[in-house]
């Protein structure tokens, strides 16, 4: 049976619904955004709209003259803002995917506008004087998602500052309101400043080493940049850069490495380090309000970590583990290098992967160019992604090109239950482009939501280079496994069978989130999942054993520096976010900080530096993993152990997938999240061992 979704219920009678398609139902299957009528002038209109409608309902619920109950007031202001939310939805899936000018003009205006209504409701005290009615005389009858629902919506009011004095109340106003302009401004500074880092190269000669595809890429980067010269090195969000694999030419990489690291600190025309300060300084201001010593004790207490020493105590076991490792890591890497450069060549950042990458190709007798026409981008979704999850869940996906995107590169897809129910809606938008922020992520235009019939619409967003009209886009191991990785979120938006919307899908704490994400990587080096999707792309024949096994093999060749890049950059978030407000440096003091913060914790290393350094961190300043970055590692712990489970078990039997389906993917935030691992894994908590085992070490 076709499930169509129901999308919210619009108001016919505000900024003539008629004419704008954000405000009326589309005729798409699925109630898909309709992208061929949806133009920038009708955002401004819509965001008016959708907050008047929740205006008018929350109106109505705090005029609501009878006795404040769960139905009239927790379940009316969970239905409340359905217009508001679908319009963000879109709208902030353009901001970070598609941010043209007109889009970016927009967002000035209306980010303000958002705050201040998110504000008014956080603030409203005769709202959450009922809500606290309803969590003191309901919580201990209620049962379920309904329980949840009430738990959740009184912490999220508290936690906003529900409890403070007026005075208190009004200064956490304003540091919302600046918080969430100096995000905008980072929103726009970083990407041009990363785009303004790009490398330009005079000749074909300065890309030696480079394949002829790469080269290619290269040509037309610089074209689609303004042809400043005849190649472009385009930088992206992470420090080191894969292109320096490759790179012959010495300097070159040196100015790639150093056009990555000092993109937005200041060295050049653009400089994050006063937003970086200022939304610190906000941050340690705002937990103090609430009573808190710092930001990350403020923000820690609703994960499943609770507190910054357990989050420590997780980071010192694991830096203690790795740094021996380190250490002979770099030792290896130069002696390497000095067999050919020289003993007096000393190695710096920007020749370590380069070198590690030939110690690697001598090792297993392994060229990287050999492998990679083994990875076709299509391939990879359609024969790896997409089956593995058709193995073990039962999901198969049917291309809909009758459904409008935001960009010509897109492609969606309609997910199918085992049964030929109707799922979800699927967006693929990998290609990188100028109007496209950094990294790859996932969320959705509409969260699962079986009170409203919803059905979930959930993208994926990478930034893989295209290849010329006619040829494959091929991709390395960790864009493939990026691939997996953003595809294990969206299976956990797409399997997601929660009555509200507000607990479905990934609406779980950071530290939680990245799990499912996590342990989908592990489906891509499954023997039989690997053999369906490594297929050179002009012949489509298998990859031959003995490169499969020596690829495979290599995977964790030389892996501390990717958990130094890791625990670096979490180190710079937990220091940033364990400041009290007395000690928060100044923008001129920020890099000396960081330096200082590495140090202190013995992770400050040339030769493996964060991943992300405090002035491009994005993941900390703009996008809602403060003192929570640490996640990734965490998380990374769960998914070992499920990775586990499903080995012991069977990883593509039907059975364990399904159990996976019902007991995590399924469930959202409607349990606590430690019963919800335990139920699935039978364990009583996580076991870290493993990790460092599944890293290689």
């Amino acid at each position: 049976m076709l499930l169509v979704a129901v999308l919210p219920t619009f108001s016919m009678n505000i900024n003539d619904p008629e004419t704008n398609p954000l405000l009326v139902r589309s005729n798409l299957p699925f109630g898909a955004p309709d992208f061929s009528k949806i133009k920038p002038e009708h955002y401004l209109p819509a965001f008016q709209a959708g907050i008047d409608q929740q205006r008018q309902a929350i109106n109505k619920i705090v005029a609501n003259k009878r006795k404040a109950t769960f139905k009239n007031t927790i379940f009316a202001l969970e239905e409340s803002g359905t217009t508001l939310e679908w319009v963000s939805n879109i709208f902030f899936g353009l901001t970070s995917a598609h941010k043209t000018p007109e889009i970016a003009e927009i967002e000035k205006k209306v980010t303000p506008i958002l705050t201040a209504w998110e504000n008014e409701i956080s603030f409203n005290k005769q709202l959450f004087q009922r809500i606290k009615y309803v969590y003191d005389h309901e919580y201990n009858k209620l049962k379920g998602e309904d329980k949840k629902l009430l738990e959740e919506t009184y912490k999220r009011f508290v936690r906003a500052g529900a409890l403070l004095s007026d005075e208190k109340m009004a200064r956490m106003k304003e540091i919302n309101l600046r918080i969430s302009d100096l995000q905008q401004q980072w929103g726009d500074l970083l990407p041009a400043a990363t785009n303004n880092a790009a490398v330009w190269v005079e000749s074909e000669a300065e890309l030696a080493g480079l394949s002829e595809a790469d080269i290619a890429q290269c040509k037309k980067d610089a074209e689609s940049r303004g042809g400043k010269a005849p190649y472009c090195i385009v930088i992206i969000n992470t420090t080191q850069q894969p292109i320096l694999v490759s790179l012959d030419n010495r300097d070159l990489r040196r100015r790639v490495y150093e056009a990555s690291i000092h993109r937005a600190d200041g060295s050049g025309s653009f400089n994050t380090f006063p937003i970086v300060a200022e939304i610190a300084k906000l941050r340690a201001e705002q937990a103090a309000l609430m009573g808190y010593a710092d930001y990350a004790s403020y923000s820690l207490e609703k994960t499943m970590a609770k507190n910054s020493d357990n989050v420590y105590a997780f980071l010192r076991q694991l830096i203690d583990a790795y740094t021996p490792y380190a250490e002979k890591e770099t030792r290896d890497i130069e002696a390497y290098a000095r067999r050919t450069m020289g003993e007096d060549f000393m190695l710096q950042p920007y020749d370590r992967f380069y070198y590690s990458a030939k110690m690697k190709k001598e090792t297993y007798s392994l060229d990287e160019d050999e492998v990679k026409p083994y990875f076709n981008l299509d391939s990879v979704l359609v024969n790896g992604v997409f089956y593995a999850a058709n193995r073990a869940y039962g999901l198969s996906f049917k291309e809909r090109k009758d459904i409008p995107t935001y960009h010509p590169d897109m492609k969606v897809f309609e997910v199918l239950d085992k049964d030929g129910t109707t799922m979800a809606l699927f967006y693929c938008d990998y290609f990188r482009r100028p109007e496209k922020r950094g990294g790859a992520w996932m969320s959705e235009f509409a969260r699962q939501s079986t009170l409203r019939g919803q059905l979930p619409i959930i993208y994926n967003v990478c930034n893989f280079a295209k290849a010329p009209d006619g040829q494959p886009s091929l991709l390395n191991w960790d864009e493939t496994t990026t691939l997996f990785h953003e595809f294990g979120h969206a299976l956990h938006g797409m399997l997601s069978q929660c009555k509200y919307n507000s607990l479905s899908g990934t609406e779980v704490a950071r530290d939680f989130v990245e799990m499912p994400s996590q342990f989908n990587e592990s489906f891509a080096s499954i023997p039989e999942v690997f053999d369906h999707y490594a297929r050179h792309a002009a012949t489509n024949q298998p990859m031959p054993t003995a490169l499969k096994e020596k690829m495979l093999k290599s995977i964790n060749f030389q892996p501390s520096y990717a958990l130094g890049e890791n625990l670096a950059a979490t180190c710079l978030d937990m220091a940033w976010h364990t400041l009290p407000l007395k000690d928060i440096p100044t923008a001129t003091q920020a890099a000396a900080f960081e330096t200082e913060a590495l140090k202190k914790i013995g992770l400050l290393n040339p030769q493996i530096p964060p991943r992300y350094s405090t002035s491009y961190f994005n993941h900390i300043w703009s996008s809602g993993y403060a003192a929570g970055y640490y996640s990734y590692l965490w998380t990374e712990v769960l998914a070992v152990n499920i990775a586990d489970y499903f080995a012991a078990h069977g990883a593509l039997k039907p059975e364990v997938g399904q159990a996976f389906r019902d007991k995590i993917l399924s469930r959202g935030n409607t349990k606590d999240l430690m019963q919800i691992f335990s139920d699935f894994t039978g364990m009583k908590s996580p076991d870290a061992s493993g990790l460092l085992r599944a890293r290689g070490f």
